[in-house]
């Protein structure tokens, strides 16, 4: 998570140029692009009084897909879609296990301006995973295979039409839906950082 950080914060300079007025001079496409992949990384505390404290460092790989635009107007909604597809892998840094691995999907909107660096988005979609439970410990997961819920607001800045990095706040629910009892869940939020290549 820290390199990614690092990455995030250096990135204007390592493809833009060399200070920050080269990057500014940079021509920005309006045209959205057909396809990102994306680098992110969230740090994650649960929250909603859970019976025992979590901090997940949470690591996406994720693919995303443009689906539909609404680029003809100038009103608030001015944006466009794309569908995602993640992969999760989540060492779980303080809790009662220890790792996490998924897969998730959903929709993504983003809201633009034209000739603008900066765009709003939010995001959400549901997946599966397995967990490393221990059942025999209470507040444990129950069982291996996990659901889980994933939703993110947060903003985008285009250092290039190839580069951009975003900034954001995660949502994120595990749960195996019931199938073992108890079922105690975990719900966690935090802030996630990505850098993003476009084609």
């Amino acid at each position: 998570m820290i390199m990614i950080a690092l990455a995030f914060a250096s990135a204007p300079f390592a493809f833009g140029g060399t200070d920050g007025s080269t990057t500014s001079s940079i021509a920005i496409s309006d045209e959205p692009p057909r396809f990102d992949l994306a680098i992110e990384t969230a740090y994650l505390l649960s929250i909603f009084n859970p019976p025992r404290h979590y901090e997940i460092d949470a690591n996406f790989l994720t693919a995303r897909m443009r689906w539909g635009t609404n680029l003809n107007g100038e009103g608030l909604l001015r944006g466009y879609n794309q569908i995602y597809f993640s992969a999760l892998a989540e060492p779980i840094l303080r809790g009662i296990e220890n790792h996490y691995f998924g897969i998730n999907a959903g929709p993504r909107y983003n809201f633009v301006r034209p000739g603008s660096r900066f765009a709003a988005f939010f995001s959400a979609g549901v997946g599966l995973g397995w967990i490393d439970s221990q059942p025999e410990i209470y507040s444990g997961q129950g069982q291996d295979f996990t659901f889980n819920i994933v939703g993110a607001v947060g903003v985008t800045y285009r250092f290039s039409d190839r580069f951009s990095g975003q900034i954001g706040l995660l949502y994120q629910h595990f749960s195996n839906a019931g199938l073992t009892d108890p079922n105690p869940s975990l719900n966690l939020l935090g802030l996630q950082l990505g850098l993003v290549h476009s084609f």
